[in-house]
């Protein structure tokens, strides 16, 4: 098989599958729950995290071209619309992606990756701001 005719990997197979992403998940809720710098985004959360959690590692392993898990339990994910009764705004948008850019940072992943990683992640979290600041 030539190298044009290999399948191309989904970035959850070049994250790593489920054991890498259940690391990054769990990484980014354990920095959003320690980072003083992530109080306000952190205070938009149950006290326990452990159901945001599982929701977030099942929404990203469908996003990411792995199983669509949240899909199956949940169905569509509405993102915006779920995030709707949140006052999101830039601060809390950017305390979100300072948890996740450093979860991603902390994995050892290729640097191609890390980085369309976050632009798509960064586009998302965008998407959810409700508030304008």
């Amino acid at each position: 098989m030539s190298q044009s005719n290999l399948p191309i990997a989904s970035p959850y197979e070049r994250l790593g599958g489920e054991a890498a992403l259940r690391r990054l998940v769990n990484r980014f809720y354990t920095l959003m729950d320690t980072l003083p710098e992530a109080q306000e985004i952190r205070g938009l959360h149950p006290q326990r995290l452990a159901d945001s959690e599982e929701k977030l590692f099942k929404f990203l392993s469908g996003w990411l071209g792995g199983p669509p898990l949240y899909v199956e339990e949940y169905g569509h994910p509405m993102l915006r619309r779920r995030h709707l009764p949140f006052a999101i705004g830039r601060r809390e948008r950017d305390q979100w992606m300072l948890c996740m850019d450093r979860a991603l940072a902390e994995q050892g992943l290729e640097h191609a990756l890390v980085i369309s990683l976050r632009e798509a992640l960064m586009r998302t979290a965008d998407h959810m701001r409700n508030q304008s600041d």
